[in-house]
């Protein structure tokens, strides 16, 4: 019951109902657009827009799925076999491993998504709200419709705070307030849980370790001989960022691991 109430575009319908509420009540937003003041009541509605666009373009974006193996990868990688007799046994390996379910190749930090029927680079995790995979392709854009989204959340529920009107009795302000009320209270639900997976999604980024990488390094054979403080794909946090929202491409992360490893030996 749960994830049917929280599944997919519950929040793109969560938007819309608010917004055409916080129109119809006697809110600021209502009381500036019946004035005349109509910059609020549009910038309102532009970030609105742009949530909903940014969700459909995450949901149907392409995260990454690895459709077909890449037959130059052995060269990609630029290490040769005299490089990797260099690493004592003990220590990190480039082992490329198939998936059991598609059969193809697995690049480093791709994972075979159940849900998705396919491998996904840089693979973050599975979004239930998007019903799409988190990866390598997406990720920046899902990011970002979280921030915008929470704006539009925090915003959404000022507003609805300014159309709650006073009564003489508990009874009467229930009766007229009751809705923007109950607005407020599910759009303040609604912020926390965007600003904590927001919050999370920035500090992993500044690590430059995905969801899946954090939950299970345990289970990750290129993580889990690793110590816990020791993230081989960690360049600092500036850098990390930088990487992130700046550069575009795909990355061969056993280039990464690799030097990683070398500056160790």
């Amino acid at each position: 019951m749960f994830k049917n109430v929280f599944g997919s575009g519950f929040l793109v319908r969560t938007t819309w109902v608010v917004t055409l509420i916080l129109f119809l009540y006697n809110t600021d937003l209502r009381k500036q657009e019946e004035t005349g003041q109509l910059i609020q009541p549009v910038v309102f509605v532009f970030l609105v827009l742009v949530s909903v666009l940014l969700y459909f373009a995450v949901s149907l974006m392409d995260p990454g799925f690895i459709l077909s193996d890449d037959s130059n990868l052995q060269f990609t990688l630029g290490v040769t076999e005299e490089q990797q007799d260099m690493i004592p046994p003990s220590t990190k390996s480039l082992r490329q491993r198939r998936c059991g379910h598609c059969l193809l190749q697995q690049p480093m930090r791709s994972k075979h998504c159940q849900a998705c029927q396919h491998c996904v680079r840089r693979y973050d995790h599975h979004c239930p709200w998007i019903e799409n995979c988190v990866g390598e392709r997406n990720h920046r854009w899902f990011v970002l419709y979280l921030a915008v989204q929470l704006l539009v959340l925090l915003w959404g529920m000022h507003i609805a705070w300014t159309g709650l009107s006073h009564a003489h009795s508990w009874q009467l302000w229930l009766r007229i307030n009751g809705v923007l009320l109950a607005v407020a209270v599910l759009l303040a639900l609604l912020s926390l849980i965007v600003l904590l997976l927001l919050g999370s999604h920035f500090y992993l980024i500044s690590l430059n370790i995905t969801t899946w990488e954090f939950m299970s390094r345990h289970r990750i054979s290129y993580l889990k001989h690793c110590g816990a403080d020791e993230n081989p794909f960690d360049r600092g946090t500036l850098q990390n960022l930088w990487s992130f929202f700046c550069l575009w491409g795909t990355v061969v992360w056993e280039q990464v691991y690799f030097r990683e490893d070398s500056d160790h030996v």
